[in-house]
């Protein structure tokens, strides 16, 4: 396929908009002698060069296995933000979005989506590698696709197209126990051939870059970083509205917020007795939220929270609604979030948009989201995470300053930029 020729069209559809586009085709495409049929494979070649038909220039694959209606996490909301955007932005191109499941029409996201269900579906190993290595490959030459984004970490070594992937942190490096051994096994022989194979390798964070450039050779040349955002439902909210969610879920008290999953790597443990610690050294009358689900069976947890001494002032809110994160959120004192390791740390830029401060961690990608909006903390240290919980309460003057300073902090990060960025090296891709 002639892409230089391609490209020109490309950029003269996001110069005139499709309408017009579309206007300019309609009275051009009489004049040319090009058929119309698309089943014959050399003139679906001819159809996507002169436009024909749906006037889309090439065909992009797509891995789609984390769009999962009401389960949208991590990878899933980011897969959401990027490829939402793609599809409204380039309508001159085709997605075909690859499935391992019956999907939710929400996430046709416009008329140049063509969603494809492929079997088996993958969440083990084995499954995995007759997803990508077998299942995927067939369909890539079906539907005559051209280039291939993942944003899940896995690729198909099988297949001849060129990919865009997308790794957001190698945490099962650094924490390999906390990864089912199975999964573990996959990583360690699948990842340095996926990152061998793909010609081009994106990250979420500076740190995130640095890390998988020192653990795997073959990133060198190949890897960049673009910054995540946060949903735009990440709001200040007024005291008036602050005012009906603390009645809601703290009986009208200021309020921690822990936001996220509840497992081992995230130092739930550490901040529960750091925060009894806090208390005992505070007679604070403010209250710890725990907002998430329990992604790991943790008897030392549940026994500890058995114990405190002040955990009637814990409330465990479970997994809660999307819809009501940004409320939760946009009413709390400060976001508590001292993971141990993060590749961006999504919940403490959500608290910079809302206009909380936080305190994070002093590791890994967290001191590059928090920025002057909140404060850092040894994750490894009870006794540094209280002394800053201290700091946010008594020194007011700190505490408004970081507040101040949450607005820009956030304004640094967008999905509309990150979007661009994926999609200028996602076009730079070589045939």
């Amino acid at each position: 396929m002639n892409y230089r020729a391609g490209r020109a069209v490309s950029q003269l559809a996001g110069l005139l908009g499709p309408a017009a586009l579309s206007a300019l085709w309609s009275g051009l495409r009489p004049l040319l002698p090009i058929p119309q049929p698309r089943r014959c494979a050399p003139l679906r070649r001819l159809r996507r060069l002169f436009l024909v038909q749906n006037l889309f220039l090439m065909s992009i694959a797509v891995n789609a296995r984390f769009l999962l209606a009401n389960k949208l996490e991590g990878i899933g909301w980011y897969s959401y933000e990027i490829l939402k955007r793609w599809v409204e932005q380039h309508p001159e191109e085709e997605f075909v979005f690859f499935f391992d499941r019956p999907y939710d029409p929400q996430f046709v996201f416009g008329p140049n989506v063509r969603p494809v269900v492929l079997g088996p579906p993958a969440r083990h190993p084995i499954l995995f590698y007759l997803w990508f290595e077998w299942s995927l490959p067939a369909a890539f030459k079906k539907y005559g696709c051209d280039r291939f984004f993942s944003p899940d970490g896995f690729l198909s070594l099988r297949a001849k197209i060129p990919t865009l992937l997308v790794i957001h942190d190698i945490a099962w490096k650094h924490f390999p126990d906390l990864v089912p051994w199975a999964h573990r096994k996959h990583y360690e022989y699948f990842m340095p051939k996926f990152i061998a194979a793909a010609q081009k390798i994106a990250t979420v964070s500076d740190y995130s870059k640095q890390d998988i450039l020192a653990q795997f050779p073959a990133a060198q040349g190949k890897t960049f970083y673009s910054y995540n955002g946060c949903h735009q439902s990440y709001q200040p909210l007024s005291e008036a509205e602050q005012e009906v969610v603390r009645q809601q879920y703290a009986e009208g008290q200021d309020y921690f917020l822990y936001l996220g999953s509840i497992h081992p790597r995230k130092n739930m443990l550490r901040l529960l007795q750091a925060f009894e610690d806090f208390k005992a050294k505070t007679n604070s009358p403010i209250l710890l939220l725990v907002a998430g689900r329990l992604a790991w069976q943790n008897d030392e947890l549940k026994s500890y929270l058995d114990q405190m001494q002040y955990r009637s002032s814990v409330r465990l809110l479970g997994y809660l609604p999307q819809e009501e994160l940004p409320k939760v959120l946009g009413a709390a004192y400060a976001l508590l979030y001292v993971s141990l390791f993060e590749g961006f740390g999504l919940p403490l830029l959500e608290a910079a948009a809302a206009g909380v401060p936080s305190l994070g961690a002093n590791t890994s990608s967290m001191p590059e989201v928090v920025g002057a909006a909140g404060l850092l903390a040894d994750p490894y240290s009870l006794a540094e995470i209280s002394a800053q919980m201290q700091r946010l309460v008594q020194d007011q003057a700190l505490y408004q300053k970081l507040k101040a300073a949450t607005a820009q902090q956030a304004s640094r990060f967008s999905w509309q930029q990150a979007a661009e960025e994926l999609w200028t090296e996602l076009m730079a891709l070589k045939a």
